[in-house]
Order: structure tokens, then C-alpha cells, then sequence
């Protein structure tokens, strides 16, 4: 039995997510299906984690067992054939038989894109979200840097999620100003149902002078989820990177 690690990429908009669900398209099946019509192997595929509809990926990472023996340098070209062009195997690699690409993740990072231009795009216009209000730059990357290192997250996750614990470690928190783009990054051991873009939401709202950059450490006390900012939509998130190491 092999175990197969891919590294993916894939554009959220045709999708309900990661996750498997009976009548909705989504990543998982569509690439389980892709592997089937290939080996005639029905498998599990296990992701470092489930993106939401809409969210996009860079680099996602996903393994799976088989006893296939195509040769492992065919593997993403013989699954990519498989797929719509929305959903990229990028790299196959036979790994060992414990590695998980869930339990053995140690880093994740997530990117929002802000469209900071005064009449936005037509052709991105799908990929990142636009706001024409000028941002105030310095509070927003002033702000963000209090998100960083151990936090009960409470006030910035969505209703509704399975977590056992909102505990969770953000390494690295930064704003990225790119001419008229704005990104907002972020690395951390794990995220919350909606963490991101409710963090996201919150660095908007200082950037548009609602929040003050020196509540940020009080509204992560309180824990209250009303007192952060609004959910930004998935359609300008990104999984940009899985690390284990």
C-alpha cells in the first residue's frame, strides 16, 4: 500500500467547499472521483484541513492511500486529466505510511486580497473584494500585529462550528501594501469556521476609522463576537500554504 501525498490548487467559485456532500459539487469528491476513474480505486482523500465554499487554493495538501502502480511522476498528470481545469494537481509525492496531512500539519497560512483602488476590476472582480474608501494602511498593519501569538478566539469565529476549543496560535500576522492591493496574512497552527474573514472584516473596519487599532487586544479579551467586524466574503481568501515542519 502506497501512500500519496498531492499538493492542489484550486479556484472555490464552482465549489461548496472541501468537504464531501452527496448533491453538491465540491473538491474532495470531485478529486476522489478523478482517482477512481484512474485506478478503479475508491479512496479516502484527507486534507490538511476543509476550505470553505468560495475559498480558493494556492496550495492545498491532501493524501491518500493505494496499490496503484503508476509511476509516481505520472500520478498528478493522470489525475489531472481527470479534472476540470478549476482544480490543479501541482505535485504527487510517495511519502511514508504515517504521514497525515491533517494531524501532521504544523502551519497554515491564509491570505484575504483587498482591492483598494477607487473603481475596482472587471476581471478580478471575483478573486478579491473592493472597497474605493481610502484605507488608513499603518493602523491596519498597527492592528494586526495584536493577533499574534496564543489567543482564545471566541470573538472571531462564526456560529456554528464543531471546535472543541477556540485556543489558537497566530506566528505571524502582517498587512501588505502592493500598489492598490491590500493583503492581509496570516499564519497560525490551525483557524476557526470563518476566523479568517472575521479577522479580516476586523482590520477593514480599522483601516475605515469603525475600530480603533487599540481595541483590538480588548475585543479578543471580551470574547464576544459582536464586537469585531463583519465577515468579509470567501470569494478573496486563499490557502497559500500547508507547512510540517
Amino acid at each position: 500500500m502506497r501512500n500519496i501525498k498531492l499538493t492542489i490548487e484550486y479556484d472555490g467559485k464552482d465549489f461548496n467547499g472541501w468537504q464531501k456532500q452527496k448533491d453538491r459539487p465540491n473538491i474532495q469528491g470531485t478529486i476522489e472521483n478523478a482517482i477512481f476513474a484512474i485506478t478503479g480505486e475508491h479512496v479516502e482523500l484527507n486534507a490538511s484541513g476543509r476550505t470553505d465554499a468560495g475559498v480558493h487554493a494556492l496550495e492545498q495538501v491532501a493524501n491518500f492511500k493505494t496499490n496503484t502502480n503508476i509511476a509516481i511522476n505520472k500520478i498528478a498528470i493522470a489525475i489531472n486529466s481527470k479534472l476540470k481545469k478549476s482544480i490543479r494537481i501541482k505535485k504527487a509525492e510517495e511519502v511514508q505510511a504515517s504521514f497525515h496531512s491533517r494531524y501532521d500539519c504544523k502551519k497554515k497560512t491564509y491570505r484575504y486580497i483587498i482591492n483598494n483602488s477607487e473603481q475596482g476590476t472587471a476581471i478580478y472582480r471575483g478573486l478579491e473584494y473592493h472597497i474605493s474608501q481610502k484605507l488608513d494602511i499603518q493602523n491596519m498593519k498597527r492592528a494586526i500585529k495584536h493577533f499574534e501569538g496564543e489567543h482564545d478566539f471566541k470573538a472571531f469565529k462564526a456560529s456554528g462550528t464543531s471546535a472543541k476549543s477556540s485556543i489558537r496560535t497566530i506566528y505571524n500576522a502582517e498587512v501588505i501594501e502592493k500598489e492598490d492591493k491590500i493583503y492581509i496574512e496570516l499564519t497560525g497552527n490551525g483557524f476557526l469556521y470563518n476566523m479568517v474573514r472575521i479577522i479580516s472584516g476586523t482590520i477593514l473596519e480599522v483601516g475605515m476609522g469603525k475600530i480603533s487599532q487599540d481595541e483590538i487586544p480588548q475585543i479578543i479579551k471580551n470574547k464576544q463576537r459582536q464586537l469585531a467586524g463583519k465577515t468579509l466574503p470567501a470569494h478573496a481568501l486563499y490557502l497559500v500554504k500547508v507547512e510540517y515542519k
